[in-house]
This record gives C-alpha cells, sequence and structure tokens, in this order.
C-alpha cells in the first residue's frame, strides 16, 4: 500500500512546484525577473524574453513597461487588478492582434506605447474604457484598416500616432470625437486616393490644417500628392475594402440574380486571397509554457485538494488492513 501513498505525495510535491511557477514572484528583490521601484511604483520587465505577462505585478503598479520581449498574445485577463496604472508600454513585442476588453479595467491609463509590433487590425471598442488617455501610439505595425468608432470615446487625446502602417482608408468620422487631439500622425501609409472614402481624411485634414500637428504629411499611395489635396473628382471610384464592410459589389449581385448556377463561371480565386478576405488567420503558434501555467494555476489548487484528500484515505486504508 506504500506505493499509491508515495505516488501522491510525489503528486502534491510537483503540483506545489507548478503552482509557485505559475504565481511566482515578479519583481527582483521577491527573487522574480522584473524591475520594481516602490518609491515610483514602475515595474520594468523590458528585454527579458517573456512570452507572457508576469503572474503577480503589485497592484499599486503606476508604470508598468513590457518592451522589447516575445510576446505574439494578450491574455484577456491580462492586466486585470491593475486599475492603477497611467502607463502602459508593450512597444517592441510581436502582437498580432489585441483581445477584447483586454484594456477594460485600465481606467486611470494615460499613456499607451503599441508601436512596433504586428497589429494588423484593432477590435471595436478596443479603447472605450480608456477615457483618460491622452497619448496612444499604434504606428510601425501593419494595421489595414480601422473599426468604426475605434477612436470615438477618447475626448481626451491629444497625441495620435498611426504612421508607417497599411492603412487606405479610415472610416466616416474617425476623428470627429478627438476634441483635444493636437498631433495626429499619418504619414507613410498607402492611403488610397482613386476612392471616395479618402474625401472625409482630405476634409479632416483641411479643416484642422494649423490647428493639428503632421496631419498635413499624409500622402497618396505612390507620394504623388497630399491627402489633403485630393478633389471629388479624382476620388471619383465607389470602392469595397476587405474587412470593413460585408458589401457585396451591385455588379455581382446582378450577375448572381439574372443567372442560374450552371451559368456562374467557376473563378479561380487563390485559397490565401479567399481567407484574407474574409479576415482568416491561421494561428502561427501553440500557447506558450508560461502561458499554459497561468491558465491551469487556478485548476492546479483543486488538484492538490484532491490529493490530499486521496492520500488520507490511503493510509486510512492502509493501518486498517494492518490492524
Amino acid at each position: 500500500m506504500m506505493g499509491p501513498v508515495l505516488a501522491a505525495c510525489l503528486l502534491i510535491i510537483l503540483s506545489t512546484a507548478w503552482i509557485s511557477q505559475a504565481n511566482g514572484a515578479t519583481c527582483k528583490k521577491d527573487g522574480g525577473v522584473c524591475t520594481c521601484n516602490d518609491q515610483t511604483k514602475n515595474v520594468d520587465c523590458s528585454n527579458i524574453k517573456l512570452t507572457a505577462i508576469p503572474s503577480n505585478i503589485p497592484t499599486d503598479t503606476d508604470r508598468l513597461v513590457l518592451n522589447y520581449n516575445k510576446l505574439r498574445e494578450l491574455e484577456p485577463t491580462a492586466f486585470h487588478g491593475l486599475s492603477k496604472l497611467t502607463l502602459l508600454s508593450l512597444q517592441g513585442n510581436k502582437l498580432r492582434t489585441l483581445p477584447a476588453g483586454v484594456f477594460d479595467e485600465l481606467k486611470n491609463l494615460e499613456t499607451l506605447y503599441l508601436y512596433q509590433n504586428q497589429l494588423t487590425s484593432l477590435p471595436p471598442g478596443i479603447f472605450d474604457k480608456l477615457t483618460k488617455l491622452t497619448w496612444l501610439d499604434l504606428d510601425r505595425n501593419q494595421l489595414e484598416f480601422l473599426p468604426y468608432g475605434v477612436f470615438d470615446k477618447l475626448t481626451e487625446l491629444k497625441t495620435l500616432n498611426l504612421e508607417i502602417n497599411q492603412l487606405r482608408r479610415v472610416p466616416e468620422g474617425a476623428f470627429d470625437k478627438l476634441q483635444n487631439i493636437k498631433d495626429l500622425r499619418l504619414e507613410e501609409n498607402p492611403w488610397d486616393c482613386s476612392c471616395r472614402d479618402i474625401l472625409y481624411l482630405s476634409n479632416w485634414i483641411r479643416e484642422k490644417k494649423g490647428t493639428v500637428s503632421n496631419i498635413e504629411a499624409a500622402e497618396c499611395d505612390g507620394g504623388t500628392k497630399a491627402v489633403l489635396e485630393i478633389t471629388e473628382e479624382e476620388a471619383a471610384e465607389d470602392c469595397v475594402y476587405p474587412n470593413t464592410t460585408t458589401a457585396i459589389p451591385t455588379t455581382i449581385i446582378t450577375t448572381l440574380a439574372s443567372s442560374n448556377d450552371d451559368d456562374i463561371p467557376e473563378l479561380p480565386v487563390p485559397q490565401e486571397n479567399f481567407q484574407k478576405f474574409l479576415g482568416y488567420q491561421e494561428p502561427d503558434h501553440l500557447p506558450t509554457q508560461p502561458q499554459c501555467l497561468m491558465s491551469i494555476s487556478g485548476y492546479l489548487g483543486l488538484m492538490m485538494s484532491l490529493v490530499l484528500t486521496s492520500a488520507a484515505i490511503l493510509y486510512v486504508i492502509h493501518f486498517l488492513k494492518k490492524a
């Protein structure tokens, strides 16, 4: 009977080790990996090859810096409990997307650095809870479009950086709620000046010229002309952009309505283009060990309790048999 007992004890030891690793200290002074300053409430976890947000970040942290790590994704609850943050920096990572609600508890955040990542899109409402935000950096990503109303709640925003992305247009009214904007960088994006959608941006730049810095630097794709100089005659096309609308061009609707199934020709569409139109992305990695540990740490406590109970039962059986 000692075999099962020893096995139970071994499981207890392993469980304790896993829980310790999953919920380990954050600050170096406590055996962690990040530099913490108790006076300034700053936590710096830069350049330490993190693949997940450290657990047990002090809840009174004011500034959290996670620059130049290997973060590819964030858990939706990554910053829960950090409501006192005023600055969050995630620059120089490998983030391709952001989970909805990841910033919802950061209601005192004033500065958010997300530049130099690999973001191709933003979830609708991702910044809605950040009503105190004054500085937002999204430059040097791969953003192809912006959701409607993504900046509508950022009425205190003064600086917005969108340069060096893949933006071809912005939604109608994208910047209308930015009442305090002073600096907006739009350069080095492939703005499509042949489509009618560009007229909102062109008119907005013309209206804000002289009151908002750097907006005049936005140029049409190819650098042939400034966006603010585009006229209605030049932007004459009605364009449909993938991921920004579900509208189907009227020519296709007419063709389908007037044709039998047998008459519709099969068009060769490359699979990767079709997936891109649908907004589909193949996952390029599996969850890392720290992420897995953080996800299951809540269950390990329950497992420990069950193991302890099993061990107690085995001991009772053992002594009863000896008696």
